[in-house]
């Protein structure tokens, strides 16, 4: 796989610093039931990365350090891989509810329909996780394309199961948002025109409901990053997310209030430095046991960050303006 960090490193992207912490990103690991040709994480079904006990353990002690101090730590993201594939998926989540912090699982949806897994919608209902789930378009040759033959139906399938459960209707307290990503080197399209056509053709064809659509931007980095340089559209595509900056969408990047942590315990500024393996901006490698004051420090910020004020911006709640 060709490494994109070389292109990324010579930047001219503004400064910007950290706010108040109020959203821990947690990556449980790399193991993943799929392969997705869009995926920054380069996760798949032969990697062994997954976080330990101990280190779960020493996510949660930041978390308590974190409310006992009255800090602003309210929400648990919970990304990989494949989050649920790990082992201690289900004692993070009900210890982290335990301690009235909102969860959120990163979900590709046909995990849930793998065997072992098949009661784990039940389990997140029961704890009223969010579930943010992976669908990159509401058309089966695309979704197959992008993600592998089958996972549409399959994905079409967990949601009804979802949905069954109360997952996307209102006022249910089970948020079910969906998010898209484009099939290739292009921006996303209108984000609340896109959600509407979701809509539409979901409920029309499957019966299926969700709260909203998150339209983000595809990064080049890892699995990405090597395909555009593979096909000679790095360049190109770098220079349409320049071209397209966005500056209002400065303020409300989620590197701002989100720490991003990798299966080992190590943090960084967002999901796509540690990916690039960017330590925060002191240069140290710093890990959940050892974070600093951070409000107020700077990001570190290259190439890649383009592509999160790009047009409407992108973040892990989609576009930001």
């Amino acid at each position: 796989m060709l490494d994109s960090l070389p292109y990324l490193k010579n930047t001219d992207f503004p400064a910007i610093s950290r706010n108040q912490l109020e959203v821990l990103q947690v990556n449980l690991g790399y193991l993943c039931n799929l392969s997705c040709t869009h995926c920054h994480v380069n996760a798949g079904p032969g990697r062994t990365e997954l976080m330990d006990k101990a280190t779960v353990n020493q996510v949660l002690d930041f978390i308590d350090a974190s409310i006992n101090n009255g800090g602003g730590l309210h929400t648990l993201d919970l990304t990989g891989g494949a989050p649920e594939m790990n082992p201690h998926f289900r004692y993070l989540v009900t210890e982290a509810k335990a301690r009235g912090v909102k969860v959120i699982d990163r979900c590709n949806l046909v995990i849930l329909l793998e065997e072992g897994f098949q009661d784990m919608d039940e389990f997140l209902a029961q704890h009223q996780v969010e579930i943010v789930a992976s669908l990159p378009c509401y058309l089966q040759g695309n979704v197959d394309r992008q993600r592998g033959k089958g996972t549409f139906n399959a994905s079409i399938s967990a949601l009804q199961r979802l949905n069954a459960l109360g997952y996307g209707a209102p006022d249910s307290g089970l948020p079910l948002n969906l998010v898209f990503n484009p099939q290739g080197a292009s921006l996303p399209p209108e984000q609340q025109v896109l959600e509407q056509a979701y809509k539409q053709h979901l409920y029309e064809y499957y019966g299926v409901v969700f709260n909203s659509l998150y339209a983000l931007t595809n990064l080049p980095v890892q699995r990405f990053g090597s395909v555009l340089l593979s096909t000679g559209q790095f360049d190109d595509y770098m220079a349409l997310l320049k071209t397209h900056f966005n500056a209002a969408t400065l303020a409300g990047l989620m590197c701002r209030n989100t720490l991003s942590v990798d299966w080992q315990g190590f943090v960084y500024d967002c999901d796509f430095n540690q990916m690039l393996k960017l330590p925060l901006s002191n240069g140290q490698k710093t890990h959940i046991t050892q974070v600093p004051s951070l409000t107020g420090k700077p990001i570190y910020t290259l190439q890649h960050c383009y592509g999160c004020t790009a047009g409407q911006g992108s973040s892990c709640t989609g576009v930001i303006q």
